[in-house]
């Protein structure tokens, strides 16, 4: 293989995890926790973008546990994001680590 070739095949593989990139941030990723009482969605880039909190879920005497439950949300949304991203990624890469 010549090194033209490889720098050209470089190029593409590069322009189509760019081209990936901008998809994953039309991606959206939505989850529950609490029971379904808190949704959270993100996109595949790891953005959070809204929070969801059904009225019932809260309660001023333990606002620790509304602390809990959206932090796991968000965890669990930020997860999904960055499995769904590394995916997409591992299709172009074909595992290269990269």
């Amino acid at each position: 293989m010549n090194l033209n070739k490889l720098m050209k095949q470089a190029q593409k593989m590069q322009e189509q995890m760019a081209k990936t990139q901008a998809e994953l941030e039309e991606k959206t990723i939505e989850v529950e926790a609490g029971g379904g009482k808190v949704k959270v969605a993100a996109n595949g880039a790891g953005e959070v973008l809204s929070i969801k909190i059904a009225k019932e879920i809260v309660d001023p005497n333990d606002v620790e546990f509304l602390e809990e439950v959206v932090l796991s949300g968000v965890k669990q949304a930020i997860e999904k994001g960055k499995a769904l991203a590394q995916s997409e990624m591992g299709k172009i890469t074909g595992g290269l680590g990269l």
